[in-house]
C-alpha cells in the first residue's frame, strides 16, 4: 500500500480554490475538499491509476480530475506525491510540477 504525501504547494493550491468557492457558497468548499481527499484516497492501493495528463505524454506524472480541479501527483517507489492543484480550465506547464518535486525542495508534510 502507497503512503499518500501532500506537498505544501499542493495543500495551498487546494486550499485557495476551496477559498475560492467559499466566497459564494462554504459548504460547497467543504464539500469539494471531502470529494478531493476521498477521490484521491484510492490511490493508495492503485497508485498508477490516475490518468497522464495530455500535456505532458511520457512523463513520470499523473492526474486525478476532481471537478472543477485536476490534481497531479507523482509516484516514487511506495509513496505517491501530490504536487499541484489546479482548476481544469487552466493550461499546465511541465515546470509547475518540477518546480515542487519533493526530491528537488524538501516541501512535504
Amino acid at each position: 500500500m502507497a503512503r499518500l504525501i501532500w506537498t505544501e504547494p499542493a495543500l495551498r493550491d487546494l486550499e485557495a480554490v476551496a477559498d475560492y468557492i467559499a466566497l459564494d457558497n462554504p459548504v460547497a468548499a467543504s464539500r469539494f475538499v471531502e470529494r478531493v481527499f476521498e477521490s484521491v484516497e484510492r490511490l493508495a492501493h492503485f497508485p498508477n491509476s490516475g490518468k497522464c495528463p495530455l500535456e505532458l505524454p511520457r512523463s513520470p506524472y499523473r492526474e486525478v480530475v476532481v471537478s472543477p480541479c485536476r490534481v497531479f501527483y507523482r509516484v516514487e517507489r511506495e509513496s505517491v506525491f501530490f504536487l499541484h492543484v489546479m482548476r481544469s480550465e487552466s493550461l499546465l506547464r511541465r515546470f509547475m510540477l518540477e518546480e515542487r518535486n519533493p526530491r528537488r525542495n524538501g516541501s512535504v508534510t
